[in-house]
């Protein structure tokens, strides 16, 4: 039975559900044994309070874990990793210090790493362990699946380092969007792969889970980099519709239109979903923050055939998707009013791989 080992920043046991929760699955039904690490946690998590702590069982930290048949849970804990300590003068002097993180001991993972034929590695910190897992495991297949710009996420300029000097070591880069892929661009072993979905969860029946009242009914999800200003704005020009948020995401407009639902699972979203008439990738602007243009998220929206609302930063050539600038009322109540205008069934699903095709990809010497 092959092995493959992925190496992310999220806990398996996470409530939200990033894509390499869905590659640990899709390799486990392709029948692989799966090792999932989580790296970039350390005492100093403890001291920035990092909510990932919460989805940890006492002891799990440093213990390799048999989760079910087939399936192996590793918490690389170590004293210190790179996180971004918010000061430019402080990120300058531990540069040499943290640039060493991926030569701390994989401790009980090690055997497991050795034995490994793939190893798949997300755009973390984690991303530095490539050395020391090519000499550990000489006959892997190593990835460097680039789930998000790690410029947009603030790393440590000691990842960012690491980034530019490793990436072209990998045996395959793979990133999920076009921005991604011209700035990775150069190098001959990069891909494009879009991100897969969880296709049978949503054609599954759903129950509507927002039960009668008005429409149309505009979605948000997501944890980060909303724009709270467009929200305002719409909310206030289009007080017959309902704007609804999925996240943990606080300091919204407090009108009757706009309803926040918090954090919830994975499987408790997808009927809003599916029964949304437009999905919003409101986003505000970060250094590479174009990488937004074909996220998970974008894709389920596809997938459901929902007409989409986004700032002109984002613009990608979906004629589904209606573009506003930000701060710009009128621009906002226009793309709003043609998304809810759009034929839905002229939105097309072709190219929307599942996980399983694309663990399959991943997994190819051809890449």
């Amino acid at each position: 039975m092959k092995r493959v080992v992925l190496i992310s920043g999220h806990p398996l046991r996470s409530p939200r559900r990033a894509g390499f929760h869905w590659l640990a699955e899709a390799y486990g039904r392709l029948g692989w044994d799966v090792l999932f690490i989580t790296a970039s946690i350390s005492r100093l998590s403890r001291l920035r309070r990092d909510r990932r702590l919460a989805c940890l069982s006492p002891g799990e930290a440093g213990r390799l874990r048999a989760l079910r048949p087939g399936l192996w849970s590793f918490v690389w804990y170590t004293a210190w990793h790179p996180a971004n300590l918010r000061l430019g003068l402080l990120n300058r002097l531990t540069c040499g210090w943290f640039a060493r993180y991926g030569d701390l001991p994989l401790g009980e993972a090690e055997p497991w790493v050795r034995q490994a034929d793939l190893v798949i590695f997300e755009s973390t910190p984690g991303m530095m362990l490539l050395p020391q897992v090519r000499r550990l495991s000489p006959q892997a297949r190593c990835v460097y699946r680039v789930s998000d710009d790690m410029r947009v996420l603030r790393n440590h300029p000691a990842v960012l380092e690491a980034e530019e000097r490793l990436a072209g070591a990998f045996d395959l880069v793979s990133v999920p969007s076009r921005a991604l892929l011209e700035r990775f661009g150069r190098l001959p072993r990069a891909a494009l792969h879009h991100h897969g979905i969880a296709r049978e969860l949503f054609d599954r029946p759903h129950e509507d889970p927002y039960g009668p009242g008005p429409r149309p009914r505009c979605l948000f999800v997501g944890s980060a980099m909303f724009d709270r200003d467009f929200l305002a704005r719409a909310s206030e020009a289009l007080p017959e519709w309902v704007f609804h948020v999925i996240g943990p995401i606080g300091r919204l407009p407090r009108r009757p239109n706009v309803v926040a639902h918090g954090e919830r699972p994975f499987a408790e979203t997808v009927p809003f979903l599916v029964h949304a008439d437009i999905g919003l990738q409101t986003l505000v602007y970060a250094p590479g923050a174009e990488c937004f243009t074909d996220s998970l998220k974008v894709l389920q929206y596809t997938w459901c055939r929902l007409p989409m609302v986004a700032p002109e930063f984002l613009r990608c050539g979906r004629e589904h998707m209606f573009h506003y600038r930000p701060g710009d009322t009128a621009g906002i109540v226009a793309a709003l009013r043609a998304a809810a205008a759009f034929d839905r069934r002229r939105i097309l699903r072709d190219g929307i791989r599942s996980w399983e095709e694309l663990a399959a990809t991943l997994a190819d010497e051809g890449g």
